[in-house]
């Protein structure tokens, strides 16, 4: 078959049903175009995408600066690795420093990859810095995370479906429930050998639960008073998705180490990075970690063009507008629904928790009725649509969208 010829949305699906992995199970539509909140699929209908390639896409879809930098970047030099130094990476490491507020970053390519890079700088701290006795060093995470699905994130983790077959697991991880302080004091005061808290400021795959307020600023507190990194995974939830730079600038919150990927190179090329003061970084010296295509040239201009275009276009301020005006219209309607009982979530970075259970269908039914529509979502964890947007969204097209779900919310009302 021609690379050139076009191919129907049946098509293209049997053609990854036969030759592809069976790792994910998609919505079954075809996309082949995308431009700021649009995409279209292969035969040209148009949707509003309302999942942003999992907040990978904030910038919106095919953004010019950002397109405009990479294609400019490609045509020069790509790749050298790490074994010799290129002219955009010290650029990018000033710029994606200054822009955060730390020291150091460690660049990698993906969020997996990242919070695994998190890890290893974790465990090496506390032997080097805190004299924790080598290989006892514990890290604290948290009850229905989402860090990736490597062999060692899954190994704490409690999704089943993610975990099993795929042991033996990875020790030196200490779980506890998330949204609770007192559970994280209880451990770090009775368990020997903390390095670190691994948390996400707010847990996107779970069905974006938000945290009590003050539960960042308290469990900072407690790994400051027992000495113990804070490391927040904002992949998902960083570069302005909730309405602010970062979730933990919320309560005011620097972590020790943070984790980014996605939408920091705008869902245009594979960036994420991990950043931290001098003390922590320090403690990785050459050959001790890395990545051949971490710290490209390509991805070190497209990073510093994705995070301008969060800046010079207010896309944490408008997040935050958005976000508000959609959970109180979903609310208003969700006041008198029998289909839909909760809508939660900050900035654009928000779900709806539909009435029925995990193993239903009616979920993924709804995100069927949505698509015919003209709006792409998916569930998570059976009984949840999540709904994040490509941030340039402005209200006119918001209140569209508030329009397409609650009339399709409608014809599944009791």
């Amino acid at each position: 078959m021609s690379v050139l010829e076009k191919l129907s949305s049946a098509d293209a699906i049997a053609l990854e049903d036969k030759y592809g992995a069976h790792n994910y199970h998609p919505l079954p539509v075809v996309l082949s175009k995308g431009e700021g909140v649009y995409v279209w699929d292969v035969e040209g209908k148009k949707y509003y995408d309302f999942l942003s390639a999992y907040s990978a896409v904030n910038q919106g879809h095919c953004h010019p600066k950002i397109v405009g930098a990479m294609m400019q970047q490609a045509q020069t030099l790509t790749l050298t690795s790490r074994a010799f130094y290129n002219d955009q990476l010290g650029k990018y490491e000033e710029f994606v420093t200054n822009y955060f507020g730390f020291d150091k970053v460690l660049p990698m390519n993906t969020g997996a990859e990242a919070v695994e890079t998190a890890i290893k700088i974790c465990r090496k701290w506390a032997y080097e810095k805190k004299g924790i006795h080598e290989k006892a060093a514990k890290i604290v995470v948290c009850e229905n995370n989402f860090h990736g699905r490597t062999t060692t994130i899954i190994s704490f983790s409690n999704d089943e479906n993610a975990r099993k077959n795929f042991g033996p697991y990875t020790e030196g991880f200490i779980m506890i429930p998330y949204d609770d302080v007192e559970a994280l004091e209880e451990v770090l005061k009775n368990e020997k050998d903390i390095a670190g808290f691994l948390v996400e400021p707010i847990q996107g795959e779970a069905g974006v639960y938000v945290p009590s307020e003050g539960y960042l600023t308290k469990t900072k507190a407690l790994c400051e008073k027992h000495n113990v990194l804070f490391i927040a995974d904002e992949v998902q939830t960083g570069i302005a998705r909730t309405g602010q730079l970062l979730a933990v600038n919320h309560e005011n919150v620097q972590p020790d180490i943070l984790i980014l990927g996605k939408a920091i190179s705008g869902g245009a090329y594979p960036v994420s990075a991990v950043l931290a003061n001098d003390h922590i970084m320090n403690v990785i010296q050459p050959g001790q970690h890395g990545s051949t295509f971490g710290g490209n040239p390509v991805a070190a201009v497209v990073a510093i063009a994705a995070l301008e275009v969060v800046t010079d276009e207010k896309l944490a301020e408008n997040a935050e507008t958005l976000g508000q005006l959609f959970r109180s219209k979903l609310s208003e309607y969700i006041a008198g629904s029998t289909i839909a009982t909760l809508v939660r979530g900050k900035g654009l970075l928000n779900a709806v928790l539909i009435n029925d259970t995990e193993d239903s269908s009616t979920a993924w039914d709804i995100c069927m009725k949505l698509k015919e529509n003209g709006l792409l979502a998916k569930p998570t964890h059976g009984n949840i649509i999540r709904f994040a947007p490509p941030l340039v969204m402005n209200e006119e097209q918001l209140l569209d969208c508030v329009s397409i779900i609650t009339k399709t919310l409608q014809e599944f009302e009791k």
